[in-house]
C-alpha cells in the first residue's frame, strides 16, 4: 500500500483506541487489577422456588397485608391536624408551594373543616372522618413524616412500591417472596385483591415482579365469581383423569427443564402450573367467606352497603395470612383519593368505605393472635397540599398533590403501639423532623421480616440490585417496639 494512502500519522489515528485497550488490558493483568472469570455455582445454576427461606437474622414479621390508597389521601384533613391552616383559612398562602396543576392552582390556604380529637389513651389526634381508626390508635404506629418529593402519581407510586421512580421494578411484595418465599405451598405467596370498580392507575406496577423471575409476581383476585379465572378444569377431566394429565406433564416438564438449566421463565412457568392445580381447592376456600360468622362479617361491615366490598376483601387478605400467604395487597379502583376537587364530598365518602373494615383487620388479627406477626400498613403514594384548588365555590374545591411531606399508618409486625412520628411543618407542607424517605420505610420494613437491605440482592447484568439500590437508607428504629 502506498505511504500516501496509509501514513504512520493516519495508522495512529485509526487505530489509536485499539492498541491503547491493549496496553490497558496488559498493565490491568500485570497488576492483577483484571476481574476474575464469573465463578460457576458449586451447586449448580440457582434455582428459584416459593419454599420457606432462612431470613438473614431473626425476623418479627411473617406476613403483611398492604391497604394502599391510590390518588394521595389528604393528611391534614385526616392524620396531621394544623390549627394554622384554620387560623389562615381563605387567606394567601405566605410561602412558596410547588404545584403539580398550575390550570387550577390556588394561593388560598384552604384550612380542614373536620374536626380534630385525642384518640385512645396514647392521646393521638385524628380526624372526625375516622371513628373506627379512633377505637385501634392505640395499636398504630403514625408516621406524619412520609416524604418521596416527587409529586407526580406515577413517580410517587413507584417510589412507595418499588423503591425508585421508575416503572418495572420488583415491587415490595416481589422482593419479600423471594427472599422468604411462603409458608403455603397451595396459595400464591404474593396476593392482589382488585377493586369490583377497576383497577388502580398504573395497574400491573402495584404488584410486577419486574426483572425478579415472573414466580414473584403478584396473582390478581377478581372481586368477583370467579376469582381466579381458568382455575376450574372441564368436567370431563375433573378427578383422577387430572391427576393422571398432571403427573405426566410434570414428568415432560422436568424433563425439559433438566435439558435447559437456569431458563428462569420456564422454571416459573413450571412451578405456576404446579400451584394451579394445587389452588383449585384451597383458593376456593381461603376466598369463600361464607362460613365466616355473622359477628364477624358485621365487625367489618359486610352487612352495610357503604363497607361491603373493602370489608369483604379484608376478611379474605385475613384468611389468606392465616393460610400461610406472605403479602397481600388490597387496592382501590383508578385514584380515588386524588381529591382536586369535590373534597368535601369524596373524602367523607372514601373514609366511610374503608375505616370500618381497616379497624376491624387490626381487632380480628389481635384477636387471633396474628397482630403481632402481621404487618399492616395504610397509605398512598402521597399527600395533599394546604393551599385551595379547583377555586369555583365551596363545594368544588379540592387539594393538589404533596409528596414533600405526608402520612402512612402501620400497625402489628413489631411496630410501636400507640405511637406519632415525625412532624410536618406548621402548614402541613414540607416534613421537618424525624423524616421517613420511602427508601427508610423498604429498609426498615424489610428489617422486621428479618431482611439486611443491603444484603436481600439479586444479579442482574453483573451487578447486585435491591430494593433500596445504593440509596442512603436507614432502619428507622424509632418505630420499632
Amino acid at each position: 500500500m502506498s505511504s500516501h494512502l496509509c501514513s504512520r500519522r493516519h495508522f495512529l489515528h485509526a487505530n489509536g483506541f485499539g492498541l491503547g485497550s491493549l496496553a490497558l488490558a496488559w498493565l490491568l493483568r500485570q497488576d492483577r487489577l483484571l476481574a476474575g472469570p464469573v465463578k460457576p455455582h458449586i451447586d449448580g445454576p440457582p434455582r428459584y422456588d416459593l419454599l420457606p427461606k432462612r431470613p438473614h437474622f431473626e425476623p418479627r414479621a411473617k406476613a403483611m397485608i398492604c391497604l394502599f390508597m391510590m390518588g394521595g389521601p389528604s393528611q391534614m384533613d385526616l392524620f396531621d391536624p394544623k390549627p394554622m391552616l384554620t387560623k389562615y383559612d381563605g387567606q394567601k398562602f405566605p410561602g412558596e408551594i410547588k404545584y403539580d396543576n398550575l390550570a387550577q392552582a390556588s394561593a388560598k390556604v384552604l384550612g380542614s373543616p373536620w374536626k380534630f380529637a385525642p384518640r385512645g389513651q396514647c392521646g393521638m389526634e385524628l380526624s372526625e372522618l375516622l371513628p373506627g381508626l379512633a377505637e385501634v390508635a392505640d395499636e398504630i404506629t403514625l408516621i406524619r413524616s412520609m416524604q418521596s418529593g416527587v409529586s407526580n402519581h406515577g413517580q410517587g407510586l413507584y417510589a412507595i412500591q418499588n423503591g425508585r421512580i421508575t416503572a418495572g421494578r420488583p415491587t415490595v411484595g416481589s422482593w419479600l417472596t423471594y427472599g422468604l418465599g411462603s409458608e403455603s405451598q397451595e396459595l400464591p405467596a404474593y396476593m392482589v385483591l382488585a377493586h369490583p370498580g377497576g383497577a388502580p392507575t398504573f395497574s400491573g406496577e402495584h404488584y410486577t415482579n419486574g426483572w425478579l423471575p415472573s414466580l414473584y409476581q403478584g396473582t390478581l383476585i377478581r372481586p368477583t365469581e370467579p376469582h381466579i379465572l381458568n382455575l376450574d378444569p372441564p368436567a370431563e377431566l375433573a378427578g383422577a383423569a387430572q391427576a393422571r394429565q398432571l403427573d405426566l406433564l410434570k414428568s415432560f416438564n422436568e424433563a425439559h427443564l433438566a435439558e435447559h438449566p437456569g431458563e428462569l421463565d420456564l422454571q416459573a412457568r413450571i412451578s405456576s402450573y404446579e400451584l394451579a392445580a394445587k389452588m383449585q381447592t384451597s383458593a376456593k376456600d381461603a376466598l369463600d367467606i361464607s362460613g365466616e360468622p355473622e359477628y364477624i362479617k358485621r365487625l367489618y361491615g359486610v352487612d352495610k352497603t357503604e363497607t361491603r366490598d373493602y370489608a369483604t376483601r379484608c376478611i379474605i387478605a385475613r384468611r389468606l395470612i392465616e393460610r400461610g400467604v406472605r403479602y397481600v395487597q388490597v387496592l382501590n379502583s383508578g385514584q380515588s383519593w386524588d381529591q382536586h376537587g369535590s373534597l368535601l364530598s369524596a373524602l367523607p365518602k372514601n373514609c366511610l368505605a374503608v375505616d370500618q373494615p381497616c379497624a376491624a383487620l387490626i381487632k380480628d388479627l389481635k384477636q387471633r393472635g396474628l397482630l403481632d406477626s402481621t404487618v399492616v400498613q395504610w397509605g398512598g403514594e402521597m399527600g395533599r397540599l394546604p393551599v385551595l384548588q379547583n377555586d369555583a365555590g365551596r363545594d368544588k374545591c379540592g387539594r393538589d398533590h404533596n409528596t414533600f411531606g405526608f402520612t402512612h399508618w402501620v400497625a402489628g409486625g413489631g411496630f410501636k403501639q400507640g405511637y406519632v412520628h415525625g412532624e410536618t411543618d406548621e402548614w402541613s407542607h414540607h416534613a421537618v423532623k424525624d423524616i421517613v424517605h420511602h427508601y427508610d420505610w423498604h429498609a426498615t420494613l424489610l428489617h422486621q421480616f428479618g431482611l439486611e437491605h443491603t444484603q436481600l440482592v439479586y444479579k442482574r447484568n453483573g451487578t447486585n440490585a435491591s430494593l433500596t439500590d445504593g440509596q442512603e437508607a436507614r432502619v428507622v428504629k424509632e418505630l420499632l417496639a
